[in-house]
């Protein structure tokens, strides 16, 4: 690392202490969900291949996650693979998945997160549905921030199961269509998605430049601020973590009115 590089860094630092020492604890969100962006553009921009893109994307996850203990963020929603990306060409997708099997493995032995799944758990390997319960089981004394790993996960898909969920859990307490008909509303549907009984996300940070939601939680960000940030995931930094958090602290939130 040249001088140069070694004084932009130093200014960042210092920049991001100065950002943070502003921020209002009392402002900090509760649940922050992250749409993991950029991983392969990351890779094509440093001459790497995708696997290796996707691995410093790994990396920089348990960086985030520490980040986070910092403040007194509760919940974290970490979208580390969609149902559109399971139908990805083989050479990329085994790989990956091997990457955030090693991931969810990581997060479970490390000791400070409690690990949730959320997604379709029949659409994934069995190795991987083999981990995720692993890590879930492993990890539920804890008592430190909620690490919701999204897996297999689709906004659209979650919506579907918990109408699902709903019909069979009906259906079981011999409860009428009539019935159900009548008893259905948003609290209802709410407690068969995979968050339940969780803070919806306050915070939506998505990186890369991208500036839609591509079906992350379409149900439980109706009233969500979200944030969007240029850099490729391997590459955010704390600073832009810190500018986030600053950017959610500036909005009166108004849920959607």
């Amino acid at each position: 690392m040249n001088l140069r590089d070694k004084l932009r860094g130093l200014l960042v630092r210092l920049y991001a202490r100065r950002v943070e020492g502003r921020l209002d604890p009392a402002k900090v969100p509760k649940h922050i969900g992250v749409i993991m962006d950029g991983n392969r553009r990351w890779a094509r921009a440093a001459g790497s291949t995708t696997a290796q893109g996707h691995r410093a994307g790994a990396d920089k996850i348990e960086e985030f996650l520490g980040w986070c203990a910092e403040t007194d963020v509760e919940v974290v929603t970490l979208w580390l693979l969609s149902t559109d990306n399971l139908d990805r060409p083989q050479e990329e997708l085994v790989p990956l998945l091997g990457i955030i099997e090693d991931v969810v493995r990581s997060l479970a032995a490390d000791g400070r997160w409690r690990l949730h799944h959320v997604g379709t758990m029949d659409l994934l390997p069995p190795g991987m549905q083999a981990a995720l319960k692993e890590a879930e089981e492993a990890t539920a004394h804890v008592d430190g921030i909620v690490v919701n790993v999204a897996i297999g996960y689709g906004g659209r898909q979650e919506i579907a199961d918990a109408v699902r969920s709903m019909l069979l859990e009906a259906h079981a307490k011999g409860v009428s269509m009539e019935e159900l008909a009548e008893s259905v509303d948003i609290d209802m549907i709410g407690r068969h998605l995979y968050t339940k009984a969780q803070p919806d996300p306050d915070l939506v940070i998505r990186t890369s430049g991208e500036q839609r939601l591509s079906g992350f939680m379409l149900w439980q960000t109706a009233h969500s601020e979200y944030y969007f940030c240029e850099a490729y995931w391997p590459a955010f930094r704390k600073v832009d973590f810190l500018r986030a958090l600053r950017d959610y602290a500036a909005r009166h939130r108004r849920y959607g009115v």
